[in-house]
């Protein structure tokens, strides 16, 4: 082993013999004297040898050229000004890539944990999903209103009374599209108060085409309707007087929705029948709850009419929306007439030739 490195020793110091003098001299020498500089790269052969000795010692002075200057000098080495700039720029790039690359290894393990802790917080609270998700879409509406000029509300359609009248039952289907043909209403709006009619109906005792009927006397089905003494919405009930079941729907603007104007005025409507004991007499006292002056018992007419037209059509029969007015009626009554004075003249008239 040590007859080994002698011999490399040997054959480093002869290469370094060989190597390219400089010409100059440097100050820096290991014993402070000025010495002959060499050129790291002739420290190097290019090429392999078939020596592994050889081999050895080339591959011992490749490391070290690739040391710093200071260990080169300690080993009595030295660099040309080039050479020092080259190694010096190398290390430079070496150490700013060692850092950039732990600098963003750390960024995305930093990145990634609060991704994590974000995601596992928004399942833990639905709330904040919700509120943020309102305020992500808030933000882009208002991104749009400021580039286009047009405001869009997302939430409009869940704001909207509105029901597609194919996906209800038969029976409810055919009194919504009969309702929107006798009172030109859409029919998609007319299905939501149907099915709420329906739903309300059981649970108050009550029949959901009498409250349709009651809807289509008071109000026409207009949810924004108002009497000239104060009854509102589609049940045309008095907001003043019943402000206190308006409470649980957030106060009295809720009698122009209609939904809750239906609920309220399905409300009043089971209390009047159930202080009358009968469906016309609760009726008659529900136009008193209305204000709306009642002659003779026209109004409970008129419902207790709709209501067996509304039955009818429920039952699948063919009931026309256009009901004949009086004037067609006196009308139809003196054409009548006329037709049977026309037949006793031409009858008459055949019994005076007959005698003749």
């Amino acid at each position: 082993m040590l007859a080994c490195h002698l011999n490399l020793g040997a054959r480093a110091f002869k290469i370094l013999r060989n190597a390219p003098y400089s010409g100059q001299h440097d100050s820096a020498s290991p014993f402070g004297l000025p010495g002959p500089r060499w050129h790291l790269s002739s420290l190097v052969e290019p090429h392999r040898d078939a020596d592994p000795m050889r081999g050895m010692a080339n591959r011992k002075l490749t490391h070290l050229a690739a040391q710093p200057d200071a260990i080169l000098l300690r080993k009595g080495i030295h660099m040309t000004a080039l050479e020092k700039l080259n190694h010096g720029l190398r290390t430079f790039a070496q150490d700013v890539a060692q850092g950039f690359f732990a600098i963003t290894h750390s960024g995305l393990a930093l990145l990634g944990l609060a991704v994590f802790c974000l995601v596992v917080t928004l399942t833990m609270r639905p709330d904040l999903r919700t509120a943020g998700e309102a305020r992500l879409i808030s933000w882009l509406q208002e991104r749009q209103v400021e580039e286009t000029g047009f405001q869009t509300d997302f939430e409009a359609v869940d704001r909207a009374t509105a029901t597609d009248p194919t996906g209800l039952p038969k029976q409810q289907a055919s009194i919504a599209f009969w309702l929107s043909r006798k009172y030109r209403v859409a029919a998609e709006p007319l299905g939501a108060l149907v099915a709420e009619a329906y739903e309300l109906g059981p649970r108050n005792q009550l029949d959901p085409t009498l409250i349709l009927a009651v809807m289509a006397v008071e109000s026409g089905f207009n949810p924004f309707a108002q009497s000239p003494v104060g009854a509102q919405g589609l049940m045309q009930v008095m907001t003043k007087v019943h402000s206190d079941k308006y409470e649980s729907f957030g106060g009295r603007l809720a009698a122009f929705d209609p939904v809750a104007n239906l609920r309220v005025g399905v409300n009043v409507l089971k209390e009047c029948i159930a202080r009358a004991g009968s469906i016309e007499g609760g009726l008659r006292l529900y136009v008193g709850a209305a204000n709306i002056e009642d002659n003779s018992g026209g109004y409970a007419g008129k419902v207790i009419a709709e209501h067996d037209r509304l039955k009818r059509v429920a039952q699948g029969q063919s009931v026309p929306t256009v009901q004949p007015t009086a004037t067609a009626a006196v009308a139809q009554s003196v054409g009548d007439l006329w037709e049977k004075a026309q037949k006793l003249a031409s009858f008459k008239d055949k019994e005076e030739d007959v005698s003749r």
